[in-house]
């Protein structure tokens, strides 16, 4: 099991980590796989399509944008949100495309930019093409790619060659929930020490704990700001930030309620979520469209569950991340992370199982009741569609989250009142995720086909 804690949980910005961070990241790979084959500096028009779910869905999603950010050298992690509405109005007007900042060609975003809405390539839903033309309209390369979820691209080769087995240098390998639990048992360790040992077979230590420490940060960023931010949602759904109002109300209110702290997860969930709608900075975790949830559960532990810091703040933190990380490789690896594979039991679900894992190894579960909190988590999210209205990520992606956070809660309470026991194990779970993905029908698999997304419409 090779997949990090940097690969689950990445900087980026709204709003979807496969129809948004992916093809951004896609489009960059391309210009220098054009670099590589020394075809760069011939290059003088991109053309690029887009199939499936992003087609379907990429407009709402905001595809495009994302891609010819891309070809304008921008990538995820260091783009400024605030400045990508100015960029793109600029290539429009000036029907110019500067790749990589280095050489500027013609582009034409109608001509050059397809939706093809009626076809999907044959490895993942999420596919996209570029081709690129000299000056006389001989084709120099054509590359396809793949966004498979929460920000992960492979190439048409790397989609080949990712079943077989290279050589895994991390300390302690997995490919099972049990398999975990048995390296786990066998080394004394708790899941957050045993991915630690992973983590650090691959950098310092001092590196890891900062890396997470800065993801963590970007998390309550996010929330801080979208319990600031106010007004309409962008697309034309007409939907209204809610996240500073309720947040107000809070801090205008008595604690008196017994139910005050659910108001609270669900502020920290709503705040990420509509960040993430309105093209913010969020954190993939383990998707764009899920991103809320994780951030939500972090927060209400720091601020509310530990406020006395019985374990200080910074080693919760590592806990937390490091044991979700352990479980969102195990969905990553043995069923999907995509929407538009598994619907959105693959992102919310399992975001959902993540968080109750790393909530219950921070209140003090066993391995095997923090193996539980992840197994309920996903268990009662089976079947979860996804259906966004208009191909935006927010009715019901915003709110979904709010559920998914108080849902993790509730499934981490769960597993802690028992001991550990229970019949049905994740890995079970895991599996009966993917096939229930496999046999989902196509429309409520993020193509806004289906589902809600057609139905209010016709009411």
């Amino acid at each position: 099991m090779t997949i990090s804690v940097f690969d689950l949980f990445k900087i980026g910005i709204g709003p979807s980590s496969s129809h948004t961070v992916g093809p951004m990241i896609a489009a960059r790979r391309f210009l220098y796989h054009l670099k590589r084959h020394a075809v760069f500096l011939h290059t003088e028009k991109v053309v690029i399509d887009l199939y499936g779910s992003l087609a379907l869905t990429g407009k709402g999603h905001a595809t495009g944008t994302a891609i010819l950010m891309g070809l304008q050298g921008e990538q995820p992690h260091l783009i400024k949100a605030n400045t990508v509405s100015d960029s793109l109005k600029q290539i429009i007007k000036s029907q110019k495309l500067d790749l990589l900042l280095e050489k500027e060609i013609s582009f034409n975003r109608k001509q050059h930019l397809r939706f093809n809405y009626q076809s999907v390539l044959p490895e993942h839903p999420n596919g996209m093409s570029f081709t690129a033309y000299d000056a006389y309209g001989i084709v120099l390369k054509q590359r396809s790619y793949y966004s498979i979820g929460g920000g992960f691209v492979l190439s048409e080769d790397e989609m080949t060659l990712q079943a077989e087995k290279t050589e895994d240098k991390t300390s302690f390998q997995f490919s099972s929930a049990q398999e975990l639990l048995s390296q786990c048992e066998y080394q004394h360790l708790s899941i957050a020490e045993l991915v630690l040992k992973n983590e650090n077979s691959h950098r310092p230590y001092q590196d890891t704990k900062q890396g997470i420490l800065n993801i963590w940060q970007a998390m309550d960023e996010c929330i801080q700001q979208g319990c600031h931010a106010e007004g309409l949602l962008p697309g034309g759904l007409n939907v209204e930030r809610r996240a500073k109002k309720l947040h107000q109300r809070l801090n205008q209110t008595s604690s008196e309620d017994n139910l005050s702290l659910m108001d609270w997860v669900n502020l920290f969930a709503l705040a990420v979520n509509e960040e993430n709608a309105a093209g913010g900075r969020v954190v993939t975790a383990p998707t764009n469209g899920a991103a809320g949830v994780i951030p939500a559960v972090l927060a209400y532990y720091v601020r509310f569950v530990n406020p006395n810091q019985e374990i200080t703040k910074e080693d919760g933190i590592l806990t937390f991340m490091l044991t979700a990380t352990a479980i969102g490789a195990l969905f990553k690896e043995n069923a999907s992370i995509s929407a538009a594979e598994v619907g959105c039991q693959g992102e919310v679900g399992v975001a959902c199982s993540m968080a109750a894992a790393g909530l219950t190894a921070v209140l003090g579960g066993s391995n095997q009741q923090i193996e539980n909190a992840a197994e309920i988590g996903m268990e009662h999210n089976l079947g979860l569609t996804c259906d966004p209205i208009k191909g935006l990520v927010q009715i019901p992606c915003i709110e979904r989250n709010t559920m998914g956070a108080v849902q993790a809660i509730n499934a981490s309470r769960l597993a802690i009142l028992g001991d550990g026991h229970h019949k049905v194990s994740l890995d079970q779970v895991i599996e009966t995720m993917r096939q229930t993905g496999s046999d989902m029908q196509e429309k409520y698999k993020e193509t806004s086909q289906g589902g809600l997304a057609v139905n209010v419409v016709e009411c």
